[in-house]
């Protein structure tokens, strides 16, 4: 058997572990199983391949994201090691020949989704392999008390059952002590070694940054990176719209999301990997597995709902250990906003309990019968029926899906997306010619904006109810505008399939739950809390307050943070130069505090700290168009 140093250095050129690596293998090595809790970019994957590679045997690795999963075994068979990836939409025959590989193939790793675990098929046959390790990548999502939980990770459980004895692995870079707790007993760890390595990276300069005017303070964040840079937002649609205003304010940039097909994705992200795109405008999946170690800014132009996503998303920075920024813009705009989004939609136990009696009038279920059988609804139209929120319902649906009360099909996410692709002298044309169109073009055109610029999600209920059209008609009335050029129209069965698990047994059935369900909702409560508590707090150093998040209570100022800066500042550190510059500037031509910053070299907490000083002692004052002048 090879030592652990022996296979680092053949197949990784190294020649020394880093951090908690070395600990975490050797304990595997000797049976234990791990939890390891290890910084992004802390080199996670190593602590479990070079354990499997050092023995006789395959490697079952869980991991949530396809993309994450593609990027894993490529690098591996980069290196000469096979690894077989098994994702969706592979062919029922090709699941079996590849099940088939990892039983008698000789290959060292098996990358499977957590759903894959509720196959029979899949079960059996990993009973049949020669199972050396069992790695849980992205651990904190099998705990609903973490950021990103996924009810098909408490499948991972099975794998104790399916081969008892063979040691687990957990890992993550974003766990409370709470997340870590619940991730030993869901996995039903025995006696594990717990690893945890400092999350704090020092090289990465956080900062807030308060602004009106959001988008000329992207573009600042941006003139001053010269590498990589990725912009979180949080729709699809701000993708687009964010990218076109970067790419026509002169930036190389393009956008990426879920709902751009999969050729499209991967060469966008080859642009961007490539650095022939220097900025990447994206939701908040883009970045997870993908190995790039010069990306230099990270900005979150809108607040995400906990400190655990910012923090996984903003560590995507300066992974080559070179300085990076993590900017965060916003404004009290977005307090509100990020409140109602995550906040307002979370059923409470009486809207749950009443939109599960509802499922079962709509059905005509009797008390103590529907266990195991499934119905074709129509979202839209169940929400109609009984006037119901349709946010709120749908998380109540999720949650019951959660608790094994119903199972949903996946079509219940597709939607209709629209695009006009003609002109709208071209759209008065057709409807002389097609007077009948006339309700529905105007309907659509009232109701949503950037129908000529954005693929838009409609609902088809609302714009039959707006039009007078039944909603039957409006799919072909859609086929007939996409059939003669007026638009690009997407759409599959709204419908979703839905099996009632246990029977009907009224509040009895949400009661079991109940305890459980208020206290997530508590934990999302404190999750927005605590982040908007982050973003709030001037006083403290932006490193040390998200090291003590995630319970790491003695760490030092970081010194770059802006918050760190701005006391720098108060101490009298600020260069003693800056006011007369700013008069020096104010004498050419009066203007507003963007136009300084951008034109001073100094960070903006010193220049607005030396404006409001100029201003307080009568130097400099504002005029009637609100810009800055010599007084």
């Amino acid at each position: 058997m090879q030592s652990p140093k022996d296979i680092l250095k053949t197949h990784w050129g190294h020649d020394r572990f880093k951090g908690s690596q070395e600990r975490v293998i050797d304990a595997l090595l000797q049976q234990k199983d791990v939890l390891a809790l290890l910084p992004t970019g802390g080199g996670k994957s190593i602590c479990f391949q070079i354990p499997a590679l050092a023995q006789k045997g395959i490697c079952i690795v869980v991991s949530p994201l396809i993309a994450l999963i593609q990027n894993q075994v490529d690098q591996l068979k980069q290196i000469g090691i096979k690894a077989v990836a098994l994702t969706g939409g592979i062919p029922f025959d090709e699941v079996i020949d590849l099940l088939d590989n990892c039983c008698f193939g000789n290959f060292k790793f098996l990358y499977i989704s957590p759903e894959r675990l509720m196959q029979e098929m899949v079960r059996e046959r990993i009973q049949q392999m020669n199972v050396n390790l069992i790695a849980i990548d992205e651990a904190h999502c099998i705990s609903q008390w973490g950021h990103d939980f996924r009810p098909a990770y408490l499948q991972c459980a099975q794998l104790r059952e399916l081969r008892p004895g063979v040691p687990i692995v957990a890992l993550t870079a974003t766990a409370t002590d709470r997340v870590a707790k619940d991730i030993i007993e869901q996995l039903e760890m025995v006696r594990p070694l717990v690893v945890k390595d400092s999350f704090e990276r020092k090289n990465i300069a956080f900062s807030i940054v308060w602004a009106d005017d959001k988008p000329f303070r992207l573009k600042q964040c941006c003139d001053q990176a010269d590498q990589s840079a990725i912009v979180y937002v949080r729709t699809r649609r701000l993708t687009e719209e964010l990218s076109q205003y970067l790419n026509a304010s002169g930036y190389s940039c393009t956008f990426f999301h879920g709902g751009i097909a999969k050729a499209e994705k991967k060469k966008r992200l080859q642009l961007w990997l490539k650095n022939q795109v220097k900025i990447m405008v994206a939701t908040n999946a883009f970045g997870m597995g993908i190995d790039k170690p010069d990306v230099e800014l990270v900005v979150h132009y809108q607040i995400p709902d906990c400190i655990e996503n910012y923090f996984q998303e903003a560590g995507r920075a300066g992974r080559d250990g070179n300085s990076a920024r993590a900017v965060l813009i916003t404004n009290k705009t977005d307090e509100g906003q990020v409140k109602n989004q995550f906040l307002s939609i979370l059923p409470d136990i009486g809207y749950l309990k009443d939109t599960y009696h509802k499922l079962n009038s709509y059905f005509q279920v009797a008390y103590g019968e529907g266990n195991d059988e499934t119905f074709q609804i129509n979202f839209n139209a169940f929400c109609e029926t009984y006037k119901l929120n349709r946010a709120l319902t749908f998380n109540s649906l999720r949650i019951l899906d959660q608790q094994s009360v119903i199972a949903l099909s996946e079509s219940f996410e597709k939607k209709v997306m629209v695009r006009f692709v003609v002109g709208k002298q071209s759209i008065f044309d057709y409807l002389e010619k097609n007077p009948d169109m006339a309700p529905l073009i105007q309907v659509l055109l009232r109701t949503y904006g950037g129908l000529f610029d954005f693929d838009t999600k409609i609902n088809t209920l609302l714009i039959a109810k707006k039009s007078a059209i039944p909603e039957t008609a409006i799919g072909n009335l859609l086929k007939k505008l996409q059939k003669d050029g007026l638009i690009e129209y997407q759409a599959q069965d709204s419908d979703l399939s839905l099996t009632f698990l246990v029977p009907r047994e009224d509040d009895l059935t949400i009661n079991r739950f109940a305890k459980e369900i208020r206290e997530w909702h508590q934990v999302k409560i404190a999750n927005v809390n605590s982040m908007l508590a982050y973003i709030n707090n001037k006083d403290i150093c932006r490193t040390k307050q998200l090291m003590a998040y995630f319970g790491e209570k003695n760490t030092k100022a970081c010194g770059i943070c802006d918050v760190c800066i701005e006391k720098t500042s108060e101490d009298g550190f600020a260069n003693p130069l800056l006011p007369a510059q700013i008069i020096k500037f104010l004498t050419y031509k009066s203007c507003d505090s963007r136009t300084l910053i951008g034109a001073l070299n100094y960070d903006e907490h010193l220049v607005l700290k030396a404006i409001r000083e100029l201003l307080e002692e009568g130097s400099i004052a504002i005029n009637s168009k609100n810009e800055y002048e010599i007084k």
